[in-house]
């Protein structure tokens, strides 16, 4: 059974896709800690009533102080894997290595297209609806200290339709995400995907 930590922003739809995966069986893992960097976000309100601890670590002026308290939070709970479900803050350096080929994240297009800095959100789908790309999609990657950078182990294609606008293509590829990510963790708790 695999041990999750989640890291979240504001509404967390993959923790929330996940968490009701390992409630119905459908996945062999457990939900250890919900970390979000906003004491409002509702990823934490939903965590808290699945009865997952949940821990607020704010932005900080030193962003080092932030990185060692996230990484104690993540040990103390003893993580396996830890999952970005919308997380807007840059991961330090301690986090980063501790975790290193163990933080998977969800990225509305196939990479390497699409990603990098000030890619997120409907920026992605306008992105892509520019770029007169006839298929986007969904990809699961490694994290590492670049934006989008580490590597895809998982991804699925969304067609782009005649007449979409980055609002349709956007909740279609949205609508993909939380299967990919729930079927991705399954091959890993499975040993049909390896993460080194």
């Amino acid at each position: 059974m695999i041990r999750l930590a989640f890291l979240a922003s504001n509404n967390g739809t993959s923790l929330r896709a996940i968490i009701a995966a390992i409630e119905a069986g459908e996945l062999d893992a457990t939900a250890v800690l919900a970390v979000s960097n906003r004491k409002g976000a509702l990823a934490l309100t939903f965590a808290a009533e699945s009865a997952i601890p949940t821990k607020v670590i704010a932005t900080l002026p030193d962003p080092d102080i932030a990185d060692e308290r996230l990484l104690e939070a993540l040990g103390g709970a003893k993580a396996d894997l830890v999952i970005l479900s919308g997380y807007l803050r840059r991961l330090g350096p301690k986090t980063l290595t501790a975790f290193a080929n163990r933080i998977l994240n969800v990225h509305p297009a196939l990479l390497p297209r699409h990603g990098g800095t000030g890619m997120y959100g409907r920026r992605v789908h306008e992105a892509v609806l520019a770029s007169g790309d006839r298929v986007s999609g969904a990809s699961v990657h490694l994290v590492d200290g670049e934006y989008d950078h580490g590597r895809v182990i998982a991804r699925v294609e969304v067609p782009v339709l005649s007449g979409d606008t980055a609002e349709t293509l956007e909740r279609r590829v949205m609508a993909a995400e939380p299967e990919l990510f729930v079927q991705t963790l399954r091959q890993i708790a499975n040993g049909e995907c390896k993460l080194e």
